[in-house]
């Protein structure tokens, strides 16, 4: 298990794993990701729209299912531990829980049935707060379409 960076309390009761990858190219110009778990971090997502009548799964000739979760977190997930810098594209999030709780959102089917969830992020923006200093980071995760992952 991962060491525990960050805290958590009140304004931010859940932890959270993010990756970030190894990018190699393959023989034909392919680009792999051996995604990497750097740090846990203090959180706190809900899904959007909660009193929304959208159908989470959109019946269609591809059955999808939309799932984008809306929060904050202590910390920019963009830098990792090692004070790197990292795209959108190539970080991920997952395992988000309560302290002490098991994993909240979890797959029910396909290749990772039982395990948790992979999320991208979508957007992240610094809040500025009363003495102009950054409160926290608003965090928007969508389901990553690829749960296959090997994470």
């Amino acid at each position: 298990m991962s060491k525990v960076c960050e805290n958590t309390d009140f304004m931010f009761p859940m932890l959270a794993d993010v990756y970030y990858p190894i990018v190699d190219q393959g023989a034909y110009g392919n680009v792999k990701k051996q995604w990497i778990l750097d740090r846990q971090f203090a959180c706190n997502f809900v899904i959007k729209g909660t009193a929304s009548s959208d159908e989470e799964v959109k019946p269609n000739v591809n059955i999808t299912k939309e799932s984008i979760l809306i929060g904050r977190s202590k910390t920019d997930i963009r830098v990792s531990s090692q004070k790197q810098m990292n795209s959108l594209t190539n970080i991920v999030v997952t395992n988000i829980k309560t302290h002490d709780e098991p994993t909240i959102y979890l797959e029910t089917s396909g290749p990772r049935s039982g395990h948790s969830t992979i999320y991208e992020i979508a957007s992240i923006e610094p809040i500025i707060g009363f003495l102009n200093k950054i409160e926290y980071y608003k965090v928007i995760l969508r389901r990553s379409e690829n749960q296959a992952t090997d994470i």
